[in-house]
């Protein structure tokens, strides 16, 4: 059998299915040869930018959420009864500690306590009297002229005297530490977050008159996943913002941390001190911010474009030898436009930053000139 065409009789040494494929194209003559095939795209270098991976000090942070609250606050009450003469604080006010914020019928506490006072007095000069009355008989009981009665009974005139001197000293202390419980003062220096009771309300031993904090310093409660309970200590720095406040930042220092897990949430509290000598923060208010864990951290870094994913891992692509590697990264927060690298990429390093979608594992690139 006579082959007309050329690259058929070629074929026809390679064997039947070449020489079959040959007669069965309906080979015509003076046909051209089918062009060879193309170089494999694979083997294509793609012009690619690319970026060096670099290293930057950062902070190594928790994020935090939670509410701001008054480090001491009280229910100010009344101590005595009787009718409220006064107050002298109202919502809004600052007081010092001790300074008095309400008066509960001290003029007659005041007059009670002078009462006292004089039957202190009478007691003592009836105490004094007892006592010169006991001398007495005791010197006449030496020389035998009282009878054993009457030394007797001076002795237990003399001890009734003394005891009822002691009753009414206890009365007037009393009666004195009423007068100054009837001056109702502020235990510590706050601000008053409400007035409950006002001047002409009839108030018992224990009816609450002001509601105070002290906002000088705020706790800020938080709650942290417990798998970073090993990680949160004592004097950690805490950095926080508040809606009323976007552009200032607020700090403190963790001061307390909870033994226990929460078994529904799994989740523990801990709590930072914050000064507040300018009263600008609040108590009650929600905030947001970050518990530093370990300052200045050596982390990698490498532009955003650098970073894509893939059946939800993210990778890049490390250029050696103008060779595109893939590699699967940790990534960790976005800062500045830049993507964090927790795991993948080593400082000094470089990844392709364009031509991401033509690349493939092991693909040939050229560097490509970024326009300006």
């Amino acid at each position: 059998m006579r082959i007309k065409c050329p690259w058929a009789r070629r074929a026809v040494f390679a064997g039947v299915p070449a020489l079959v494929l040959a007669l069965g194209g309906g080979c015509k003559p003076g046909e051209a040869p089918p062009a060879p095939p193309r170089e494999s795209s694979a083997s294509t270098p793609v012009p690619i930018t690319v970026a060096t991976a670099v290293s930057a000090p950062v902070d190594r942070t928790l994020p935090v959420v939670g509410t701001l609250f008054a480090k001491d606050e009280a229910t100010v009450a009344a101590e005595v009864e009787g009718k409220l003469e006064k107050t002298m604080a109202e919502f809004g006010d600052r007081l010092r500690q001790d300074q008095p914020v309400a008066l509960v019928d001290t003029d007659s506490y005041t007059a009670l306590a002078a009462q006292a006072s004089a039957r202190v007095a009478q007691a003592r000069a009836a105490a004094v009297s007892a006592g010169r009355d006991l001398g007495r008989q005791v010197e006449l009981r030496r020389t035998g002229i009282a009878s054993p009665a009457d030394h007797d009974a001076a002795v237990a005139n003399a001890d009734q005297s003394r005891a009822a001197l002691k009753a009414a000293e206890a009365a007037e202390t009393v009666a004195r530490l009423n007068v100054e419980r009837s001056r109702v003062r502020a235990p510590f220096d706050a601000a008053v977050a409400e007035r409950i009771a006002g001047a002409g309300d009839y108030v018992k031993p224990g009816t609450p008159l002001f509601r105070i904090v002290n906002d000088d310093v705020l706790k800020f409660i938080v709650q942290a996943p417990e798998s970073h309970a090993p990680n949160v200590r004592k004097d950690l720095p805490v950095v926080f913002t508040v809606d009323a406040y976007p552009a200032r930042s607020f700090e403190g220092r963790v001061f307390l941390v909870s033994p226990q897990v929460n078994a529904a949430t799994r989740m523990f509290a801990f709590g930072a001190l914050v000064p507040n000598a300018d009263h600008a923060l609040k108590a009650g208010t929600f905030a947001r911010g970050e518990l530093i864990l370990e300052p200045a951290v050596p982390t990698v870094f490498v532009p955003l474009e650098s970073v894509f994913s893939s059946s939800g891992i993210s990778r890049v692509f490390v250029v050696t030898n103008d060779v595109a590697r893939l590699r699967g990264i940790v990534p960790g927060r976005v800062r500045d436009g830049r993507q964090e690298i927790l795991g993948g990429v080593a400082a000094g390093e470089v990844v392709a930053t364009s031509g991401l979608s033509k690349l493939r594992d092991g693909q040939p690139v050229v560097l490509r000139v970024p326009s300006p």
